[in-house]
């Protein structure tokens, strides 16, 4: 059992890490987009609207799709004073509460989130300013997809916090590793 629930973990953690690669091209074109921006500025003395909205447009998929693998990667902050000093079993015991919590909070947050999308939708939400973008519910949809992200990457924490817990002889990748 405790071998299906890691490689549960490993498939739901290869979907994560291949979402952050794909994410990670945001990043370029959100410098593109930004250089682009400064050179109209500056060098045509003009701009447009609908590019500066598009940088937090780009902006919202790097961090709400990034977030799940930047955990993945353990490119988050962490606290270690007092848990490097527990011993192993109350790390064990600590990683699967902590993983468990994150899963019901991230429900929560999905739950919440998709009426906000919803709405955008169905009123055809748009920028205010003449000029910009339209279809705003793409952009408010990261919340969402972000969410759901985090809720893939938490259950495979939560799976590898359990392993250890259902057989000690089992030594697993510490769940800071992963939430």
């Amino acid at each position: 059992m405790t071998k299906t629930l890691l490689r549960v973990a490993d498939v739901l953690d290869d979907a994560i890490d291949r979402i952050g690669r794909v994410t990670g091209w945001f990043a370029l074109a959100l410098v593109l987009v930004m250089s682009a921006n400064v050179l109209m500025r500056y060098l045509f003395r003009t701009g447009s609207v609908a590019m500066q909205e598009l940088e937090w447009h780009l902006m919202a998929p790097i961090c709400m799709l990034g977030l799940s693998y930047a955990i993945l990667k353990d490119g988050h902050v962490q606290v270690d004073i007092l848990y490097g000093r527990f011993p192993t079993r109350v790390k064990r015991i600590i990683d699967l509460v902590s993983a468990i919590l994150v899963v019901a909070v991230v429900l929560l947050l999905l739950k919440l989130s998709i009426p906000y999308v919803m709405q955008s939708y169905n009123i055809g939400e748009k920028s205010p300013d003449p000029g910009g973008l339209t279809h705003r519910w793409v952009l408010k949809a990261m919340l969402p997809a972000g969410f759901f992200l985090l809720l893939i990457q938490s259950l495979a924490a939560m799976l590898r916090a359990l392993v250890p817990v259902i057989d000690p002889s089992i030594s697993v990748k510490s769940a800071s590793h992963t939430v």
